[in-house]
């Protein structure tokens, strides 16, 4: 491997200054037309020469191009900057903003396993999307298709798909997971469980997939007791978000309602043990944890839920089933 810089690794100057071009729209107004350095800083409504000094800094670093003195053009690099899905997750007067700068609470976060965020935002990261309804919706985007793509509904379970009648998709977001689940299986009728602000949104993604016939919508927390009944309880990339107690909360209440005969499925929160893992922006922003098998069998314990198969499937996804105890 080559030489480790550590300044480099340290390099703060980057990363800012690509947010501060995003959150400006620098390659929406180039790709408009205007693209000299006065009248980008007076459309985008900031200081020319200092804008002047971000974008050629970009520049060094490979975004942007000054094809002749105080005239900038969009590369391949800089025409990233004009997807809406990484907007929303660059923006630092939007969501980006808030996971910018919750980055900075790392120090604290690591001092004592608990999430510095309030001691930013002035609340928990769950309270502040609720406060600030715009900011509420930027997540639900950045969480579905417009900031991950559409999700993959393959996955396979124990006995297969054929005797499965109903699936409750547990803090399902706006219905993008759901609504591949029931384009692929169409005889399966679902259910999409979240707080009333995001389910509210989801109508548009279940008609435009051809699917809002077969899906309920629930409006709550997954705290409170859920619908009972259905044959799977659906929890992707949900767990990774939550400390241990608020785990073992989640999926006591999915045990609860999957009694006598339902499971419990849950996606990319868990993975193989003996896997080196990284810092992730859910533990920064929310104190949550991405599991080992071995230490999700012991929540799962907790909630009076038995770990019945556990692995990696070719399409990527560790796939972890329980049947209520």
């Amino acid at each position: 491997m080559p030489p480790v810089d550590l300044w480099q690794l340290a390099d703060l100057q980057t990363p800012w200054c690509l947010l501060t071009a995003a959150t400006l729209r620098i390659a929406n107004h180039i790709d408009a037309g205007i693209t000299h350095i006065d009248d980008l800083a007076a459309a985008a409504h900031c200081d020319p020469f200092v804008l002047h000094r971000l974008l050629e800094t970009l520049i060094e670093k490979g975004v942007f191009e000054q094809p002749e003195p105080g005239r900038f053009a969009l590369n391949e690099a800089a025409r990233g900057l004009l997807n809406p899905g990484m907007l929303l997750g660059l923006d630092l007067d939007g969501f980006g903003g808030r996971m910018a700068h919750a980055w900075g609470t790392m120090l604290q976060y690591v001092r004592t396993g608990k999430s510095a965020y309030p001691e930013v935002f002035g609340c928990s990261f769950w309270e502040d999307l609720d406060a600030h309804p715009a900011i509420g919706a930027q997540f639900d985007a950045v969480i579905g298709p417009q900031g991950h793509g559409t999700p993959n509904p393959h996955f396979d379970i124990t006995g297969g798909w054929a005797s499965i009648q109903t699936v409750t998709d547990l803090g399902g977001g706006t219905g993008a997971m759901l609504a591949e689940i029931l384009r692929a299986h169409p005889h399966v009728h679902g259910t999409l469980l979240d707080v009333p602000r995001t389910v509210a949104r989801a109508p548009e993604i279940l008609e435009a997939a051809g699917v809002a016939d077969r899906a309920t919508l629930a409006g709550q927390s997954f705290f409170d007791p859920l619908p009972p009944g259905a044959d799977i309880y659906l929890l992707r990339g949900i767990l990774n978000d939550w400390p241990d107690a608020e785990t073992v909360a989640i999926l006591t209440r999915a045990a609860e309602a999957a009694r006598p005969n339902g499971r419990v499925v849950v996606l990319k929160s868990v993975g193989p043990s003996g896997v080196p893992r990284g810092i992730s922006i859910e533990m920064v922003l929310l104190a949550g944890k991405h599991r080992t098998i071995d230490e999700f069998r012991d929540l799962a314990a907790q909630a009076k839920l038995e770990v019945v198969s556990a692995g990696r499937q070719p399409n990527g996804y560790y796939v972890v089933e329980c049947r209520p105890l």
